[in-house]
């Protein structure tokens, strides 16, 4: 009965032991990956359950210093590639108590740090993620193209180009294991040096890199831009392989009424979760408020302008790759929720269908779509440029009448009288056509 004691304690001091390891090494820390972008840096802690966390920051020299409790790691951080201006590295140090695992990132200047936890999105698991803010707005580097000399304050059109997706969101994923967030960067840098070279049009891009933008962000980089346009481009994907061709998407205050509609809303949501929920989870006074309030304003005037670029732009991609649809739809995106400024969403194709999935990949398709983007967009800018800039300076434009448009209207618009309208067109009376051409003189 003695020795039988002994082994019973014995066998309980076994199991104690082996549960105190596992209670203080719960989680495992699978992975670091670290998005950099221009004046900030994402760095992303992949674990195999919910975080529980804690940090703090020091100076002389900076650190940031996150506690992840009830973890451990076996995970080489001297081998993380890190291509961030605002971190050193990552390490491990000596932890506060035993279970403790403590990691240390080493920084290059002072930041603003942001940290919280997503749940399991596919194909991610659970995640850290840390937000290193270097302070002031982010100015995405832009092609240089030599533009002509002017010597007047004509002003060019300016038109934001948002790639979508980028860094820790890799949007769809196609069939052969193409990311989305990677061909539609290459069909925005394109159409961007296309509106480069167009005397009295400039591109800002939203993201020039692999790296996650907000969604509100997108729309704020494009109002500090003074943009006249902001085009999303992407690639579209379905829970099937048949789908394909290109659609062009403008926004809807209602749910949409397509079954594709809805799931790419839903993708959207999806990509919130992948890259940029930390924002609104964090930031209690966010502009969301700010957005929200402006969505409750009258937005006419951009959504009008809205549809009829965007079926400007749908009936040039028609001529360069088969269309999903041939009418622009509507959907709820939050790219396009900007009451001020003109957006549109361009899906360029299916890249969940082989066939199209291999031609988005192509460089001649890729200048194909971006050529019909540009042509587009310069159509409608040519026909309805905005005063003061250095399209509105030429002799004259010509505008085709829409429905709904009156003389007076389109008066208006250019800003010019409407007895000077019917003069340059030899009218007699105020009656117009649909589809019409007229010709706008020079106010």
């Amino acid at each position: 009965m003695i020795i039988n004691s002994n082994i019973f304690k014995l066998f309980i001091l076994l199991v104690s032991f082996v549960s105190s390891s596992f209670a203080y090494a719960a989680n495992k820390l699978d992975s670091v990956r670290i998005w950099a972008a221009p004046q900030s840096t994402r760095i992303v802690f992949d674990l195999s359950q919910s975080p529980d966390y804690s940090y703090f920051t020091l100076t002389n020299p900076h650190r940031l210093v996150v506690d992840l409790k009830k973890s451990s790691t076996k995970v080489d951080l001297s081998k993380i590639k890190n291509n961030s201006k605002l971190v050193k590295k990552v390490r491990k140090s000596t932890p506060p108590e035993k279970g403790t695992l403590r990691l240390v990132i080493d920084l290059n200047k002072p930041i603003k740090p942001s940290l919280f936890a997503l749940p399991p999105t596919a194909p991610y698991g659970n995640r850290l993620v840390v937000d290193l803010d270097s302070g002031g707005a982010a100015k995405a580097k832009q092609p240089t193209v030599s533009k002509p000399k002017v010597t007047t304050k004509l002003r060019d059109v300016v038109i934001a180009i948002d790639a979508g997706h980028g860094g820790e969101d890799p949007g769809s994923i196609g069939p052969t294991g193409i990311y989305e967030k990677k061909l539609v960067l290459e069909i925005s840098k394109k159409v961007a040096k296309k509106i480069n070279a167009t005397p009295g049009m400039r591109a800002v891009m939203t993201r020039t890199g692999d790296y996650f933008v907000n969604l509100n962000k997108r729309s704020e980089i494009a109002r500090n831009s003074k943009a006249d346009l902001l085009i999303s481009i992407h690639a579209d994907a379905f829970t099937s392989p048949q789908p394909r061709g290109a659609s062009v998407w403008v926004l809807s205050m209602r749910r949409a009424n397509s079954e594709i509609g809805r799931w790419l809303e839903q993708k959207e949501k999806h990509s919130e979760l992948l890259g940029g929920a930390g924002e609104i989870i964090q930031n209690t006074d966010n502009e969301q408020y700010l957005a929200m309030t402006l969505l409750d304003m009258s937005m006419d005037r951009s959504m009008a302008i809205s549809h009829n670029i965007a079926g400007d732009v749908l009936s040039n991609l028609g001529r360069v790759t088969k269309l999903h649809k041939h009418k622009p739809e509507s959907a709820s995106f939050a790219v396009l929720k900007s009451p001020d400024i003109p957006s549109i969403l361009v899906e360029t194709g299916f890249i969940s269908n082989p066939t199209e999935e291999r031609l988005l990949s192509q460089r001649d398709h890729q200048n194909n779509v971006a050529n019909a983007i540009h042509k587009g967009v310069l159509k409608y800018f040519e026909q309805n440029p905005p005063v003061n800039s250095l399209l509105a300076s030429k002799s004259s434009v010509e505008h085709k009448v829409r429905s709904g448009e009156s003389l007076s209207v389109i008066a208006q618009r250019y800003r010019i009288s409407v007895s000077k309208l019917k003069q340059a067109n030899n009218l007699k009376s105020n009656n117009i056509r649909i589809g019409q051409k007229l010709i706008i003189p020079r106010a």
